[in-house]
């Protein structure tokens, strides 16, 4: 299965392994991903890991996990994923821009895209993001989806550093949508 999703300024499409030297510009840098729990990564052969492992999801029928290349005029700048729980009743959304092009509002434009996906194509019934809640920027994006603050009170653990940090969960249902829409 392969999707690409067109917006205004982006296209979104599967990853390739012609991505990793974009990839790896964002993934291995500490202050890009400073809130990242799964990142930074180590070096770039776990890059290229994620990348083989991304491109495995999207051979499953049907996927169960969509993780995007974030692109603008063919260039990755970020990626934004869409990960299901194994009742494919909801999902994770999930999103990442190279800082050189933080505050121009690709994350958003990226993120709206794949929350679209999410609810119209696979008939997801609720999706939910997570983040750290130091990041304002990333639960500002999540409120600006339409997403709630459903917890405030979870916490975090970062493999690299072993630091602990507030989790914010924020959350939609397809019901809460309809009511606001």
């Amino acid at each position: 299965m392969y999707h690409e999703i067109k917006t205004e300024r982006l296209l979104l499409r599967p990853f390739t392994p012609e991505d990793l030297e974009a990839v790896c510009q964002y993934t291995l840098d500490r202050e890009n991903t400073r809130y990242t729990i799964w990142l930074p990564h180590r070096d770039r052969a776990e890059t290229a890991r994620y990348l083989e492992t991304a491109a495995e999801d999207w051979r499953r029928d049907p996927p169960l996990s969509y993780e995007f290349a974030v692109t603008l005029d063919g260039t990755v700048i970020g990626g934004v994923s869409v990960a299901l729980t194994e009742d494919r009743t909801a999902a994770e959304l999930g999103w990442i821009i190279n800082r050189r092009y933080w505050k121009r509002g690709y994350a958003t434009e990226a993120a709206l895209a794949a929350r679209d996906f999410a609810l119209r194509e696979l008939k997801l019934r609720r999706l939910f993001a997570h983040c750290d809640a130091r990041n304002r920027d990333s639960y500002r994006l999540m409120e600006r989806l339409g997403l709630k603050l459903e917890d405030d009170t979870g916490t975090r653990t970062y493999e690299d550093t072993g630091e602990t940090a507030r989790e914010l969960t924020y959350a939609m249902t397809i019901e809460q949508q309809e009511n606001e829409g």
